[in-house]
């Protein structure tokens, strides 16, 4: 598999506690990649990392490199804004911005001077379908984006992401406060959209990354404890920590 980022001998600190421990893998270009493990491994912290929110914490301290394109995104002369429009970032809870369901998706758009209307309404119906979103919402773009269901507003949450045209989709724990329906949705769309995008999915649910993830970085206490393509994973996992994981005697 060829390797969209490269991580090397990444450690994160926060108020001097070591959180990210010498943490090296791969992951896969078009792939959907797993980061799995139990709540408090570290999984959220290392998916900052490679945004770079790290940045807007002064407690936080960080070593290591992110390489995206053979680029280390952690030097210091690296351009932030431009390293973000490279992915689009999917939240536990959708976070509408409160706005019309159209300028929510036009936000990014506009910010990079995108402003002609005919261009807006194609672009902004063109990313709706995109996630499954257009036919439930083509008759009320002008109505508050908080006025969808929760599940909506995650897909129209992922629309506004892809709208910047990113390489990769970060996607943390995106399902967690989603009905089974609009989960099942999120998990349909992440497969179809992997033809064009790299994308990160962090959970801690087995059964979602057993039908999602091609390739899976198991993580354990702030450490990645195995990683490899999902059906070695799976069906032969290495260590007894993961075989305790995979059998729910640790969670």
């Amino acid at each position: 598999m060829e390797s969209k980022i490269i991580i090397e001998d990444l450690d994160l600190y926060i108020n001097g506690d070591q959180i990210l421990k010498n943490i090296n893998l791969h992951i896969p270009k078009n792939k959907i990649t797993v980061i799995l493990g139990p709540s408090g491994c570290g999984k959220t912290s290392l998916m900052k990392c490679m945004n770079r929110l790290t940045d807007i914490y002064p407690e936080m301290r960080i070593r290591g490199k992110i390489l995206i394109d053979n680029e280390n995104i952690l030097d210091t002369h690296q351009d932030v804004t431009l390293l973000r429009k490279k992915m689009g970032l999917l939240s536990q809870r959708p976070y509408p911005l409160p706005m019309s369901i159209f300028n929510n998706v036009a936000f990014g758009m506009k910010i990079n001077g995108k402003k002609k209307k005919a261009y807006l309404q194609h672009r902004v119906e063109h990313y709706l379908k995109q996630a499954n979103l257009w036919d439930e919402v083509k008759h009320r773009l002008k109505d508050p984006g908080t006025s969808l269901s929760i599940g909506q507003q995650q897909r129209m949450c992922l629309a506004r992401g892809l709208a910047v045209d990113p390489d990769i989709i970060l996607a943390d724990e995106p399902s967690s406060a989603l009905d089974p329906i609009s989960s099942l949705e999120i998990e349909k769309k992440f497969v179809e959209l992997k033809e064009n995008y790299t994308i990160v999915l962090v959970t801690h649910i087995l059964r979602q990354a057993m039908r999602l993830a091609d390739y899976v970085v198991f993580m354990y206490l702030g450490e990645v404890i195995e990683q490899g393509p999902a059906k070695e994973f799976f069906a032969s996992p290495k260590t007894e920590i993961t075989k305790a994981y995979l059998s729910g005697s640790i969670n």
